[in-house]
């Protein structure tokens, strides 16, 4: 039995309030257990300065930060330059959500996908990517309200969740104590059909075997397709 009282395969209380703020096309409050995530998805009629002129293809990107008290120890702002960590965790975002939406059918336009975490306890990556797709699903679909976008870009549902080995069980959803004392750590990414967009496993101390990387898969796996369908 876990310190919360959950079994090894059973999620944190999940909540998605949508609109949660007025001036996003979409908007999103994420609640994992007790990490809590805004999610926005702010739309601009043009694409990336990098991108080739000549194509007429959208682009989705995504930025993450740390509120300064959503810790226990206060973390800085990071105001002039952005940590190692912070650019990891906002590509995998970016990466996670451009994998479920055609690009060809957003012309000329990027939505960029904003996750600012209001409180930590685990799994904030995963949260994000969860509730950033929820923001990307509502703006999307106001856009379509609209006549902005003639058919929808979205290809499949995503959903994401941290898995790891603690005291050597396989658990989902860790909260930041289990993470920080975990033996392997786990972050997966997937489609509502069960195709892998992201499976980061690391061994944070002693190797794990087959058996084991096949178990925190199918963990995370059940954990998504419970997750998915409370987006609505």
């Amino acid at each position: 039995m876990r310190k919360d009282g959950r079994q090894n395969n059973e999620l944190r209380p999940v909540k998605f309030i949508r609109d949660f703020t007025k001036n996003a096309l979409g908007s999103v409050l994420v609640e994992f257990g007790d990490t809590k995530v805004i999610t926005t998805a702010f739309v601009e009629r043009k694409q990336p300065k990098w991108m080739d002129k000549d194509s007429t293809q959208g682009w989705v990107t995504a930025e993450y930060s740390l509120l300064p008290s959503s810790t226990s120890t206060r973390c800085d702002r990071e105001r002039n330059k952005i940590s190692g960590r912070t650019q990891e965790i906002q590509r995998l975002i970016g990466r996670s959500l451009r994998a479920c939406v055609d690009m060809e059918k957003m012309p000329k336009m990027t939505i960029t996908i904003d996750a600012d975490v209001i409180q930590a306890d685990g799994g904030t990556r995963t949260a994000s990517i969860c509730g950033g797709f929820v923001a990307l699903k509502i703006a999307v679909e106001k856009l379509m309200e609209q006549g902005v976008l003639k058919e929808n870009p979205i290809k499949e549902e995503i959903g994401a969740i941290s898995v790891g080995i603690v005291d050597g069980d396989v658990r989902l959803d860790l909260c930041y104590e289990e993470d920080s004392h975990a033996q392997v750590d786990s972050n997966v990414v997937m489609t509502k059909s069960g195709k892998i967009i992201e499976f980061q496993t690391t061994a944070e101390g002693d190797p794990y075997d087959q058996k084991q990387l096949i178990e925190i898969f199918n963990t995370a796996k059940a954990g998504i397709e419970q997750i998915i369908p409370l987006y609505e």
